[in-house]
């Protein structure tokens, strides 16, 4: 059987380490490949998947352009309005049905530091990676999660992503640095999706004693695994909180989708070391720093 993961760019993906490493374990002499698709490509690419073909995982900029593509899509994908795995439909050969294993993975990575309910919550940024973490606050029983952002009026589409997942979005203008440090650090759980560096200034406020932001009391889950520690990771773990990167969250997304592709249950551990050790190999060979989106 195939697998693959599509996206564009692509070529530093370290969804192939995790899948390959996976079915070593499992015993499935199943390959996974990387392709170069962006949205124009994608309708053609997906109408030449054939029956020998098991999954496909899905980054940037397809989670969205792919889903007038597919014969079903699951409730929680519809809800948060992105696919990151395509599924062959049982019985119907070229059909597909999309997935997203995303919000598994942020739910995942927050358990690993204690966080299984939260009542507040933040999430820094307003892009698609936002809107899969509100559905993860969500499921841990967040009703009112506040999102920060530059701009207000382009992250208007997350209020309709709160809506059908039953949640009131709140949207506030990402300002002053130690404003927003006060905000996260009162919170049981924040989720930053911005890029390496955007959250700097916040992360400074943090370690600023004389700025008057309390310590951390809750959880931060900051989705960017290169490089790592971010500046914002660092502050808040220097502060006393919880701490958990983008890598965690890549390998139980990636965890997820062996278990829908294979109906197998996932070896977590083997695909985490895989995966680290892809990382450690790219850090080598100077690859360019990579956010969680580029997989």
């Amino acid at each position: 059987m195939e697998a693959a993961v599509w996206g564009s760019p692509i070529a530093h993906s370290l969804s192939p380490a995790l899948h390959r490493a996976a079915y070593r374990a499992l015993g499935l002499d199943w390959s996974y490949g990387r392709r170069e698709v962006d949205a124009a490509a994608l309708p053609a690419a997906v109408a030449a998947l054939d029956e020998g073909w098991a999954g496909v995982s899905l980054t940037m900029p397809l989670k969205q352009a792919v889903l007038p593509l597919l014969s079903q899509t699951s409730d929680l994908a519809l809800a948060v309005g992105a696919v990151n795995t395509l599924l062959p439909v049982p019985g119907r050969p070229g059909t597909w049905r999309g997935e997203n294993t995303d919000v598994h993975g942020v739910v995942a990575a927050l358990a690993e530091v204690g966080v299984r309910r939260a009542s507040t919550a933040v999430v820094l940024g307003g892009g698609a990676t936002a809107a899969s973490a509100l559905a993860a606050l969500a499921q841990l029983g967040v009703d009112e999660p506040v999102v920060l952002v530059r701009s207000v009026e382009r992250a208007r589409t997350l209020v309709g992503v709160g809506a059908r997942l039953g949640v009131g979005v709140v949207l506030r203008p990402w300002g002053d640095p130690a404003e927003a440090a006060g905000l996260l650090a009162e919170c049981d759980a924040v989720v930053s999706t911005a890029p390496a560096g955007a959250a700097d200034a916040v992360a400074a406020a943090l370690a600023e004693t004389a700025s008057g932001v309390p310590a951390p009391g809750g959880a931060l889950l900051d989705v960017v695994y290169a490089p790592w520690p971010t500046a914002l990771a660092r502050a808040w773990a220097a502060a006393g909180g919880a701490v958990v990167g983008g890598f965690s969250m890549l390998v139980h997304q990636a965890e997820r989708q062996v278990e829908l592709m294979t109906g197998c249950t996932a070896p977590l551990e083997v695909m985490r070391a895989a995966g680290a050790a892809a990382m450690a190999a790219a850090d080598d060979e100077g690859a360019p720093a990579t956010h969680l989106v580029s997989r």
